[in-house]
């Protein structure tokens, strides 16, 4: 079974996840320079629009996949939340206000909430015990390849129209691809939907336990040590790249997720988990002290890589370690769980990198993250293994 092929709609939710993430990276790229600079946003309201929006689809998450425990079902809230984000994408061009900004953000991490725990379940619903580590792990490299070309067309979008607003227009087209593909290669097997439907309600959560909550708490607090990626474009831009290549920070992360989240996923079914996780924990204090202590292009390029490697080896390793201990009838309910704590965690961390900066310093703001990272990896001891 190691060596078996992965499922087909493994590969199909991958390629809706690269398509998805090309429209909402280019955005991610442009919009942090369109609001610090014509909509005249502080870092402050910068942090509040990175961490709501992020927020919101957390506490979506939620509610998504209690409901797709309830109902049986997975795809239909998959298609909803796909489709709804790429609608919303016809929106950025038109916003005015940093306000506007904030409301569509709002939208479309709203899709983003439905979809992302049904999807994470129905990945664990078709894919056999030994593949889940190499399957987290491919959905999560696929939709980092979507990172490297977003921010790599909003690069050349603005080199050839010299204008964010124009460029933004584009991300609407593999938002549409996404859903198509979607609609079309996306199977959910048919004894899920034959399975028993647990009760509607928060009192769900008493069936989740102290393993399923160890990987939650162990993940919310990483995200307290991270912080919108909107941060890390205005850092390469204020490091030397300046607003044209800013972008190159999500397109350096993403390579080194992309390269790192396949090979942790297949390693991961094979030997420690909690091993691997230490070293992406490590990663991630790296990356912020390189951004706290090496001035210049540098610094930023190497901080950013740094970061990627470090998503490339905890965020599907995390969703992996979580399927093995949610109990299958509540599934969809443990991955909302754990999206709402670390939504709720990553607003936090928004804020308060936003206030930091604006106060601070860049550099305070990192050494910060890096603190609440050193603190991460101490709690790792209770990370369940196999």
């Amino acid at each position: 079974m190691r060596h078996a092929r992965l499922p087909g709609t493994v590969w199909a939710l991958g390629v809706v996840s690269l398509l998805t993430d090309t429209a909402s990276e280019l955005v991610h790229a442009l919009l942090p320079l369109l609001l610090a600079g014509s909509l005249g946003a502080s870092m402050l309201v910068i942090g509040l629009i990175e961490g709501a929006a992020e927020a919101m689809a957390a506490i979506v998450k939620l509610f998504s996949g209690a409901l797709s425990d309830r109902i049986g079902r997975r795809k239909p809230l998959v298609v909803a939340g796909y489709g709804l984000s790429a609608l919303t994408k016809l929106v950025f061009p038109l916003a005015a206000s940093a306000g506007l900004v904030l409301g569509a953000r709002l939208v479309d991490r709203l899709g983003k909430g439905i979809r992302g725990a049904p999807r994470d379940a129905l990945i664990a619903d078709v894919t056999p015990p030994e593949q889940r580590g190499a399957a987290y792990g491919l959905r999560q490299s696929l939709d980092t390849v979507g990172a490297v070309l977003g921010p790599l067309a909003a690069m050349a979008l603005m080199l050839w129209l010299l204008d964010a607003r124009k460029a933004l227009w584009f991300a609407a087209i593999p938002g549409l691809l996404a859903v198509l593909v979607l609609l079309v290669y996306v199977r959910e097997p048919e004894r899920h939907v034959a399975e028993s439907k647990p009760p509607l309600g928060l009192r769900q959560w008493r069936a989740l336990d102290r393993r399923v909550w160890g990987v939650i708490g162990i993940a919310a607090l990483l995200h307290l040590a991270r912080f919108g990626e909107g941060f890390l474009v205005l850092h390469m831009r204020d490091s030397g790249f300046g607003n044209a290549l800013a972008p190159l920070a999500l397109v350096l992360m993403s390579l080194a997720y992309t390269l790192t989240a396949y090979p942790v996923g297949w390693y991961a079914d094979r030997m420690s988990r909690r091993t691997l996780l230490a070293v992406g924990v490590a990663m991630l204090v790296a990356a912020d002290l390189v951004f706290a202590l090496l001035p210049g292009r540098t610094g930023a390029a190497l901080g950013v890589t740094l970061w990627g490697v470090h998503l490339g080896f905890t965020q599907g390793l995390l969703a992996a370690m979580l399927a093995d201990v949610a109990p299958k009838p509540l599934r969809g309910t443990a991955f909302g769980v754990f999206h709402l704590c670390c939504g709720v965690a990553l607003l936090l961390a928004s804020l308060g990198a936003g206030a930091l900066w604006q106060w601070q310093g860049a550099g305070a703001m990192f050494l910060v993250a890096g603190l609440i990272a050193a603190l991460a990896a101490a709690a790792l001891r209770h990370a369940p293994e196999r």
